[in-house]
Formats: structure tokens, sequence, C-alpha cells
């Protein structure tokens, strides 16, 4: 069965070829099948060799990445929720793409604003209210009242 390339999102389109495959026994579940089927899926990307990443996207990756790449550069994503290795291949997939638009994804700048009128009169008069509340606790015969 010939596999479909995964689609990451905003352009970026991940050629299967460029994705290694295994399967290994899984734990969890399954009784004896789960002793003699292969059903984890492994898939490994290696994000320097990708003709699929432009270099600035490269480097975004590999930075935001780091923590998961092996020291060649291979983005590792294991899949073994379930007991079927077609779903946890699938699972697998779904997870590299979300990894991927995850670090590449740009955080909004944030832009410096103001307090309102209407806040900062509304935090005055909390505060008003909070101090006199711990003046109505003190005690009548203090020299500082």
């Amino acid at each position: 069965m010939a596999q479909l390339d995964i689609e990451v999102g905003s352009g970026l389109r991940i050629s299967w070829g460029e994705i290694r495959e295994s399967a290994s026994r899984s734990s969890g579940p399954g009784g004896q099948h789960v002793n003699k089927s292969a059903t984890r899926v492994t898939l490994r990307w290696n994000i320097q060799s990708s003709s699929a990443v432009a270099e600035r996207a490269r480097m975004i990756l590999v930075e935001r990445l780091a923590s998961r790449l092996t020291r060649e550069g291979d983005l590792i994503v294991h899949a073994d929720g379930f007991r079927s290795r077609a779903r946890n291949l699938e699972a697998a997939r779904v997870r590299l793409a979300e990894l991927v638009a995850d670090a590449l994804d740009v955080p909004r700048s944030r832009r410096a604003t103001r307090p309102t009128q209407g806040s900062r009169t509304r935090h005055r008069e909390a505060k008003q209210q909070r101090s006199g509340l711990k003046k109505s606790r003190r005690s009548r015969g203090d020299p500082d009242d």
C-alpha cells in the first residue's frame, strides 16, 4: 500500500519517501495477540536532509525541536495506543504533523498597552476597600490609628 504524504499545513508537505517507518512489539492490553504482533509504529524524519523544508524553516525546526532530535537530526515519533498497526500509523502521522506545525507556528508579538481609566479607578477603589477592611480589624487601643 502506497502511503500518502504528510500535510503539515502552511504549504508544507513532507514526502512519504523521506520518512522511515518501523514496527515493533507494543506493550499494553491485547492478551496473546500482543506477544506476536508488531503494532507499535515508529516514524523517523531527518530534518537536515529533508527537501520539503526551506532553510529558514529548517533552522527554526532544529532550534525548537532540539530536545526531540537525535544526533543525526532525526525527529522520532512513536505511537502504540491502539491494538492495530494501521491505527497506530495514522496516530504517528498526525503526531508528527502536529509537532512540526507547532514548532513552525510563530506566536504573535505582544503590543504594549496602557491600563484604561476605568481599570485604574476600579483598582484604586478595591485597594481602598481592602485598606478599610484591615483598618476595621485593628484593636481600638492602637496608637497608630
